[in-house]
C-alpha cells in the first residue's frame, strides 16, 4: 500500500498535511536521479537543496504567519518519509534542518515558560524564522561528541558568559551538513549550570573550522565531518531558546528523538519500490514474480516493512506532550523496528533480486549501505532504546523516562 494510503486511512494525512507530502511527491524523481551521483563523489546535494527550497520545503514547520508551510510533527515525519523514499541522505540532512525549527516552534509552545521567557523566545524565533524563508538560511543541529549517549548528557561543549554573548569551545563529530549550513545549533553547557543550551553559531564565525573527510559506508552525501569551536563568540540574541528548555523538552517531548527514523522508514519504502519493480519484470522475465523462493522473500520483507511502518504510525497518532510511559516505549520499539528493520530488509532485498543487484549503479546496492548507519545514530541509537526497553517496566521508579 502507498505510504499517503497508509496514513489516509490511519486519519494522519489531513489535507493540510497531504498537501505538504505533494510538494515533496512532486520533487522526488529529479531528486531519485541525482541520488548515486551524490553517493558516488560522497557530495553533498546542493541541486536537491536548491528544489526544497524553491518549494518552499526550508518553512516546512515554519508558521504560516511567518512565511512557512505551517506543517507540524506529523505532516514532517510523513513528509520526511516520502523525502527518505527519493534520496535518503537527502532526507536525513534535511531532518538536521528541520529539527531547528520544530524545537523553537511546535515544541516550545508546549513548554513551560515564564512570561519573561516567551517574549525572549518570540523575537529570537521571529529572527530564526525569517532568515529561513527571506534567506534561505540552512541550519544545522550537530549532537554528538562521542562522550555520552543520551538527549541530556555526553556534552563537554562549554559555553563561558562574556559581555553581549558566550565564548564557545568543544568539538562535534558526526556534524552533518558541516559545510553546507549557514548557522550550527549546537547544545552545549555553562560551567556550574547543568542545563543544556541551544546555541546558534554562524557558518563563517572566527575560531570556527571543520576538519577531517567524509567517505562513510553509506549516507555518503551527508557530509558529516567533523565541527570544532575554538574560543567562538556566539552573541546572546542566538541563543534561540530559553536555559533548560531543551531539558524540559526532552523530557516532555521525546519524541523529537526519533526524527531520523522518518528518513529511513522512507528508505525502507524505497527498497519495497526496487524490489517490486524487478520482480513484476520491468525489463526483465515476468517469471521471475512467479518463483516461490522469491515470493517467500517477498513476504519476508513485506512482514518486516509493515510492522516498522505501521508501529510508527502508531506512535505518530499519539504523539504530542507529556506521553505516558506506555508511549515512549512504543516509541523506543518503533526506533528499532525501523532502524534495525532497514539493513534486515535491504539485505533481504539483495537476495531477492540476486547478482546484479550488487552491483553498481544498482539503486539497491546504495540502499543497502545507506539502510546499515542508521543504527548507530544518537541520541536514540537502536542500543540506548533496547537499554530503555529492557528496563521498562520491571523496576522501581520505571514511570520515570529517562532522556
Amino acid at each position: 500500500m502507498n505510504p499517503a494510503d497508509l496514513a489516509a486511512r490511519d486519519g494522519l494525512l489531513t489535507p493540510e498535511r497531504t498537501a505538504v507530502v505533494e510538494r515533496v511527491r512532486e520533487l522526488g524523481p529529479a531528486l531519485a536521479a541525482r541520488a548515486a551521483r551524490y553517493d558516488r563523489d560522497a557530495a553533498f546535494p546542493y541541486e536537491n537543496w536548491h528544489d526544497l527550497a524553491e518549494a518552499g520545503l526550508l518553512g516546512i514547520c515554519i508558521p504560516r504567519t511567518a512565511g512557512g508551510l505551517g506543517t507540524d510533527f506529523v505532516g514532517y515525519a510523513l513528509a520526511s518519509e516520502e523525502l527518505g523514499r527519493h534520496c535518503a541522505a537527502t532526507a536525513l540532512t534535511f531532518n538536521m534542518h528541520t529539527a531547528t525549527t520544530l524545537m523553537v516552534g511546535q515544541i516550545a509552545d508546549d513548554m513551560e515558560l515564564s512570561a519573561e521567557e516567551q517574549s525572549v523566545l518570540q523575537q529570537r524565533r521571529k529572527v530564526l524564522w525569517q532568515g529561513v524563508v527571506e534567506q534561505g538560511h540552512i541550519h544545522s543541529q550537530p549532537f554528538s561528541e562521542g562522550i555520552a549517549a543520551g538527549a541530556t548528557e555526553g556534552y563537554a561543549t562549554t559555553a563561558t558568559p562574556v559581555d553581549g554573548g558566550f565564548r564557545v569551545s568543544g568539538r562535534k563529530i558526526f556534524a552533518s551538513l558541516s559545510g553546507a549550513a549557514d548557522i550550527h545549533n549546537i547544545v552545549c553547557t555553562v560551567e556550574g549550570d547543568p542545563r543544556v543550551r541551544l546555541l546558534g553559531v554562524a557558518a563563517d564565525s572566527e575560531g570556527l573550522r571543520i576538519e577531517g573527510d567524509w567517505n562513510s559506508l553509506g549516507m555518503r552525501a551527508t557530509d558529516s565531518r567533523n565541527l570544532v569551536l575554538d574560543d567562538v563568540f556566539i552573541p546572546e540574541e542566538c541563543e534561540w531558546i530559553p536555559p533548560g528548555m531543551f531539558d524540559q523538552a526532552a523530557a516532555r517531548w521525546p519524541y523529537f528523538f526519533m526524527t531520523l527514523s522518518f528518513a529511513y522508514l522512507g528508505l525502507m519504502g524505497a527498497v519495497m519500490d526496487a524490489t517490486s519493480e524487478y520482480l513484476i519484470g520491468d525489463g526483465g522475465p515476468s517469471a521471475r514474480r512467479s518463483h516461490p523462493i522469491k515470493q517467500q522473500g517477498w513476504a519476508e520483507m513485506n512482514l518486516i516493512y509493515d510492522r516498522a511502518q505501521a508501529l510508527c504510525y502508531r506512535v505518530l497518532g499519539e504523539c504530542g506532550v507529556d506521553p505516558e510511559p506506555a508511549a515512549v516505549r512504543r516509541a523506543w520499539s518503533s526506533m528499532v523496528t525501523t532502524m534495525d528493520g532497514a539493513p534486515e530488509l535491504a539485505s533481504l532485498a539483495l537476495r531477492v533480486c540476486g547478482g546484479r543487484a550488487l552491483l553498481r549503479p544498482s539503486p539497491l546496492e546504495q540502499y543497502y549501505r545507506d539502510a546499515r548507519c542508521g543504527a548507530a545514530m544518537h541520541p536514540w541509537s537502536v542500543d540506548v532504546c533496547l537499554d530503555r526497553l529492557g528496563q521498562a517496566g520491571l523496576f522501581d521508579g520505571a514511570e520515570e523516562t529517562p532522556v
